[in-house]
This record gives C-alpha cells, sequence and structure tokens, in this order.
C-alpha cells in the first residue's frame, strides 16, 4: 500500500467515474439504473466501479428488493467524508473552467444562498492557503517518506507563487 495519503485517496476514488458515482450519491442516487441514467455509463463499468467503491468501504450494499435482486449502494461515514473534496472540485472548476458561467451552484439546503466553499483549519478557522502550508512528514513516516518530504521545493520557504 502506498505510504502517501494522497497516493492512496487516488487508490480508492481516483478514477473519474467514481468520483462522479460519488457525487450523484451525495445527490440522493443510491440505485444501479439512477446512477446509469444520471451518467450514462456503461453497465459493465458501472458495475465496476461500484465494486470497487464498495470493496473500498465507501458503499454498503443492501438489498432491498428480493425478486429479482435489487441492491441499492448506500454512502458510509468514509464517503461522506469524502464530500468536502467534491465541494473543492466543484468550487475549483466554476472558478476555473466555467468560462460561460457556472451551470452549477453550492448552495445552503434551508435559503438556497451560493456558498463559497473555503478550506479552513479547524483550531482557528483561517483559510488553509499554499503560501501558508507545507507538507512535513507524520510520526509514522519511513526514513524514505522523510527524505522525499525534505527535499521537495514545498519544503523551502523561499518558492514563490507563480504569477498570472
Amino acid at each position: 500500500m502506498m505510504e502517501c495519503p494522497v497516493g492512496r485517496a487516488v487508490e480508492t476514488v481516483g478514477e473519474w467515474w467514481s468520483i462522479l458515482i460519488l457525487r450523484d450519491a451525495f445527490q440522493g442516487a443510491t440505485k444501479f439504473d439512477e446512477f446509469s441514467q444520471s451518467l450514462g455509463i456503461a453497465p459493465n463499468i458501472l458495475s465496476r466501479r461500484l465494486a470497487h467503491l464498495t470493496v473500498s468501504g465507501m458503499f454498503v450494499r443492501r438489498r432491498y428488493h428480493e425478486r429479482p435482486p435489487r441492491y441499492e449502494y448506500v454512502l458510509t461515514d468514509k464517503a461522506r467524508d469524502f464530500f468536502p473534496v467534491i465541494v473543492a472540485l466543484l468550487a475549483w472548476g466554476n472558478r476555473h473552467l466555467a468560462p460561460k458561467g457556472e451551470s452549477i451552484v453550492l448552495a445552503n439546503r434551508n435559503d438556497r444562498r451560493p456558498l463559497d466553499p473555503v478550506v479552513v483549519d479547524a483550531t482557528d478557522m483561517r483559510p488553509i492557503t499554499l503560501a501558508d502550508a507545507v507538507v512535513i512528514a507524520g510520526p509514522r513516516a519511513s526514513r524514505g517518506m522523510r527524505a522525499r518530504l525534505a527535499s521537495l521545493k514545498a519544503m523551502n520557504p523561499a518558492v514563490a507563487p507563480a504569477g498570472d
């Protein structure tokens, strides 16, 4: 298993169909036919992605019909913890890839007020930015990981953001 948590996350959900399946699940889709209709995905690919997400602990498969047997895919806590990633992708896509304007906007469930997501530190609620953050070795990092992280430019405070 890969040591880097980003690498492990990509192993779990990095295939783009998986991310779109999770996006639809966050909007209430649970059944094979709902995912198929929403995504226009080939049934064999959808079956493989749902099986992978289930084995990875993102879904629990639950029978909802006996004859013929039919299953729904229910989000786990692990999958619900992925929601901020989807929110970040939506915000980034709207900011950088929607030249004609946003087609989908994240909104408050109660009053439909548009939300502007930002990643913050839970301790002081300040936004986490590239200028303020650095990746360092954790307590269980291997020697190889410590060496790799020590060699990255991001560790160098002299690295300045690129201009537009």
